[in-house]
């Protein structure tokens, strides 16, 4: 494969009893390519891992750094991690809102939603976390579920503030909603569908939808700098590995 991946997108579609999973790319130049598909019973570890590696097998260069978009899937983030040699995981920011609104009565969740909001949308990543974490202390007595709920993989819905990406192309990156949009149309395609005979079936329907989403595709917002999220995120592993192997050599030596 000659596609230079920035980004990956991973979520799962349900139709009847079967879960696809879906990985949708972006590639340096800013194109959408809808990649694989990989059907089962649920969303889990090996499910995402067989995708993964299917795509692998198929010549995608997983050596390089990339920008992992998902949900708070711990299976997604697992099947990412082991295929991937450098993921750099972003938790979307829009589930991680709901997921918080979920455990809220009504009058209160979308007070702290709008704040919550006001936060991801600060330029400054440490205030930003600051007001996260200022915001769940708030929430911890009187709502615990919720408070926890925030803190849960806190720092990994700012990876994209972190890396130092544009608002312009942040709109895009910061949630799953690209990916989203493509499996809405693996629904529609597929809406006059009234039996689905078994897997096999449910994995053609969600592979037409996919091609025929990718005929709609056009190129993000904010396209021109992903070059410079490809520097960033190069940048970040190298400082991650290089202090990983720091750690290594000490514990060697003690």
């Amino acid at each position: 494969s000659g596609l230079d991946l920035v980004a990956l997108m991973v979520d799962g579609v349900h139709f009847a009893g079967h879960c696809c999973v879906v990985a949708l790319g972006i590639g340096i130049d800013g194109t959408k390519h809808p990649l694989a598909v990989e059907e089962g019973s649920t969303e889990n570890a090996t499910l995402v891992r067989d995708l993964l590696v299917g795509l692998r097998e198929r010549g995608l260069d997983m050596t390089r750094p990339v920008l992992a978009v998902i949900d708070g899937s711990k299976a997604l983030a697992s099947g990412v991690k082991e295929v991937f040699d450098h993921p750099v995981i972003h938790r979307c920011q829009l589930h991680k809102i709901r997921n918080v609104e979920d455990k809220l009565p009504a009058d209160l969740a979308a007070a702290v939603a709008k704040k919550m909001r006001a936060a991801y949308h600060d330029p400054d990543t440490l205030s930003a976390e600051a007001r996260l974490e200022a915001l769940a202390r708030d929430l911890h007595k009187s709502h615990p579920g919720a408070a926890a709920s925030l803190r849960e993989g806190l720092a990994e819905t700012l990876t994209v503030a972190r890396l130092g990406v544009p608002p312009t192309l942040a709109r895009t990156l910061r949630s799953t909603n690209a990916v989203e949009s493509m499996i809405e149309i693996c629904r529609d395609h597929s809406t006059n569908v009234k039996r689905w005979r078994d897997g096999a079936m449910a994995l053609r329907w969600c592979a037409a939808g996919m091609a025929e989403a990718a005929k709609q595709f056009r190129r993000v917002n904010g396209f021109m700098h992903l070059p410079a999220l490809r520097a960033a995120l190069d940048a970040h592993v190298a400082k991650t590995v290089t202090a990983s192997e720091y750690d290594q050599k000490k514990e060697v030596a003690a």
